[in-house]
């Protein structure tokens, strides 16, 4: 090792043993470091004053839901504009001001418009899929990119009916999302190089499910739904995928949803919390080994108005389920379930707690932030099987549709409109 390298690899060293805080909690992709919108994050504060955590910078985006990840201090975030581009912004996280951006054409349309998923960010690159398909490989050091395909054109597939929503996962030197193509449900490329490296078969119809790279049974394999057709006519599966080849490790039809978004929720001994709206209802499986590999066995099911969660990931917390049971069909509010699927208890049919209707939230330091869809209002609260224990509540952002995900690093919570982006203080000081 040269002098110059030894010296960079021990003053790296140095920051990290100072400051490891700032590496352990980034956000650098869809629903946090470990992809459960769950953070390690300790020292925030557990109250507010009245108009609520501080902010710290605002910046104008284009419409759309994709939230931002973070890296580095860096906020990346995928803007679109105009129905005519999309735009990969890089902004400085202490202070909101652009370092730089990425633009691309992508003319087109789809009902909600905007953009869509957060990137996803490694040491070297950024990974995004824009609402056409466009599926890009960023360098963050000279903003520019290193390969690019399209998710529909590329295999000959159709767009879901909103759009392709999906948020690029990370395994080893495999960056791999959902074609949902015919012949290539799930796609893995080369980091570096974007070469197709393996594709599973088709499994069914395009969704809006990012696949997530879990254990079951002792073997390391992706997971990913795949739609239904509304009339039974096609039926939807949820699939375990083999990391080395695409290979389909187990099939589950047993739970149907025509419009999945949620992934599966990775539970104790096994099993995944499977849920959706549109009159899926949710579902719990369990994987085995059997005699000729992986199967999936249900564990029970339950019904829509029991729980289901058309839009938002639930978080697993101390053996019990938080999930925001909201749909276009069900609006059950924030609900607390044990893992037998026992409904704890529930925000709605009481007007004094907060519905929550489609937003998002997150865990961190054993709270859970969690944004109000319709009203834009943030609520902290207690995750406790005994009832809902509001913490703090303000409002923090306004517009419709509110249902970004959030993202939360040092301190730091990013919450998004349709038309901004805040920053606010939730540091203990």
């Amino acid at each position: 090792m040269t002098l110059n390298r030894l010296i960079v690899a021990c003053t790296c060293l140095v920051v990290m043993i100072a400051f490891p805080e700032a590496f352990a909690t980034d956000w650098p992709q869809f629903q946090g470091r470990d992809r459960n919108a769950v953070s390690p994050e300790k020292g925030l504060l557990r109250t507010w004053p009245e108009a609520g955590p501080k902010v710290l910078w605002s910046v104008q985006v284009g419409p759309g839901y994709g939230a931002p990840s973070i890296r580095d201090g860096e906020v990346f975030v995928l803007d679109r504009k105009e129905d005519k581009v999309d735009i990969l912004r890089c902004i400085s996280l202490a202070d909101g001001n652009e370092l730089w951006n990425y633009t691309y054409d992508a003319p087109g349309t789809f009902g909600h418009t905007g953009s869509r998923t957060p990137p996803t960010v490694d040491e070297k690159y950024v990974y995004s899929v824009g609402m056409m398909g466009d599926f890009i490989c960023t360098d963050r050091k000279t903003h520019q990119p290193v390969w690019r395909k399209n998710l529909v054109t590329d295999f000959g597939s159709d767009a879901p009916r909103w759009g392709v929503s999906q948020s690029p996962c990370l395994y080893k030197d495999l960056v791999i999302v959902a074609a949902q193509a015919v012949d290539a449900f799930v796609v893995a490329y080369d980091t570096a190089s974007g070469k197709e490296v393996w594709k599973s078969p088709g499994l069914g119809l395009p969704g809006y499910v990012s696949p997530f790279v879990t254990t079951l049974a002792g073997v390391e394999q992706l997971v990913v739904i795949a739609a239904g057709n509304k009339p039974g006519t096609e039926k939807g599966t949820t699939a375990g995928i083999s990391l080395g080849d695409g290979k389909v490790l187990w099939k589950y039809d047993g739970w149907q949803c025509y419009i999945p978004i949620p992934h599966p929720t990775p539970l104790p001994g096994d099993k995944l919390f499977i849920t959706a709206g549109y009159g899926a209802g949710s579902a719990v499986i369990q994987v085995k080994k059997g005699t000729s590999g992986l199967e999936a066995v249900e564990v029970l099911k339950l019904a829509p108005e029991v729980c289901g969660s058309q839009i938002q990931q639930p978080i697993l917390y101390k053996d019990f389920l938080y999930v925001n049971s909201n749909s276009n069909e069900e609006r059950g509010g924030m609900r607390c379930l044990g893992l037998d699927g026992t409904v704890k208890w529930q925000t709605s049919g009481n007007d004094a707690l907060p519905n929550f209707d489609k937003g998002a939230f997150i865990l961190a330091d054993d709270m859970i932030f969690a944004i109000d869809g319709k009203t834009g209002k943030l609520h902290l609260f207690d995750p406790n099987a005994s009832g809902y224990k509001e913490l703090a509540q303000a409002q923090v952002i306004e517009g419709r549709e509110l249902w970004a995900p959030l993202a939360l690093t040092n301190g730091k919570l990013l919450v998004r409109s349709q038309d901004v982006m805040k920053c606010l203080d939730v540091k203990n000081p």
